[in-house]
């Protein structure tokens, strides 16, 4: 008699995707608009009609312009704002005409993944944490092409759920790539100028606060200028270590707390602040220990370096 066996086989399941953790879009409680918040907006905004500030010439609105494909455009947008984080806007502007340069031409899904890190570190090599970022560029490309039929999504979830990719970067891509206002997207400029002008009650802590206080007062069809506006106001005027008080309305019209008063001139700020600058100066990395990762609370092992 012929004895048949039989053979259990164990057939593991794949892991679904996780769930995108939710963003959060509101207080419970929402902040007051500070006193005289408009006329300060008006002046910083009339201030920034006169200024051609990195950002408008070197941003990330600007990727997009050297391709054809909406989802390359899109896509550029991305790959833009995630060089971005703790560099220069002109190193960024730089790294993505080399990295493009590199793919052959066109900055896309496809060819990302068909690169290999060697190519795209090469090229984004001067970059803050090139390193890091050749991993997340690398990665986010597979996920787009695997999750989103090779797209930018157009929700916030859904873009924090990629490597390297916080609020503040998710916000602004869905302003530029898909033209969508849902939210404000806050990075150090932001933080720090809201701050100085006393426009929270107690100062935050890190740009998410900042944000959600924004959220919860400023009138939402500003929401997608406040970011352009305030980042080239940062990167001109209200400098992080010798703001230039002398050239700015607010110290006139006495509408920010934080302004040097009483200085005749530039020269003579740089004298009579030279041992509070040379004290600040030789902590460059102050910002960064002021405003932790954008989404370190969400995120914590991939955070967004900025």
């Amino acid at each position: 008699m012929k004895l048949e066996t039989t053979q259990t086989v164990v057939v593991a399941k794949s892991k679904s995707p996780k769930k995108p953790k939710a963003i959060p879009q509101s207080l419970d409680v929402p902040h007051p608009p500070p006193t005289r918040w408009k006329e300060t907006y008006d002046a910083i905004k009339k201030m920034r009609s006169r200024i051609t500030a990195p950002v408008d010439t070197m941003g990330c609105d600007q990727a997009q312009l050297k391709e054809q494909d909406p989802k390359n455009q899109r896509f550029a947008t991305l790959v833009s704002l995630m060089l971005s984080s703790q560099t220069k806007d002109e190193v960024t502007d730089a790294a993505v005409a080399k990295l493009r340069t590199a793919l052959g031409g066109s900055l896309s899904v496809q060819g990302i993944i068909a690169a290999d890190e060697a190519t795209v570190s090469e090229a984004i090599a001067k970059v803050g944490f090139w390193r890091r970022k050749t991993q997340y560029i690398k990665q986010t490309a597979q996920r787009l092409r695997n999750d989103f039929g090779s797209d930018v999504p157009k929700s916030v979830d859904e873009l924090c759920s990629l490597p390297g990719v916080g609020p503040k970067m998710a916000f602004l891509a869905l302003q530029v790539a898909w033209n969508l206002n849902l939210g404000i997207g806050v990075d150090v400029h932001v933080h720090r100028i809201t701050n100085r002008l006393g426009w929270h009650r107690k100062p935050t802590k890190n740009p998410e606060e900042t944000r959600l206080n924004l959220q919860s007062w400023l009138p939402k069809e500003l929401h997608g200028d406040i970011n352009h506006m305030l980042v080239g106001f940062g990167q001109m005027v209200c400098l992080p270590v010798g703001p230039k008080c002398n050239d700015c309305t607010l110290s006139t019209a006495d509408l920010c707390p934080s302004a040097q008063k009483g200085k005749t001139s530039t020269s003579t700020v740089r004298k009579r602040t030279s041992a509070v600058q040379v004290k600040e100066e030789s902590r460059p990395k102050i910002e960064i220990e002021m405003e932790p990762p954008e989404n370190l609370l969400t995120l914590p092992i991939k955070d967004e370096l900025d």
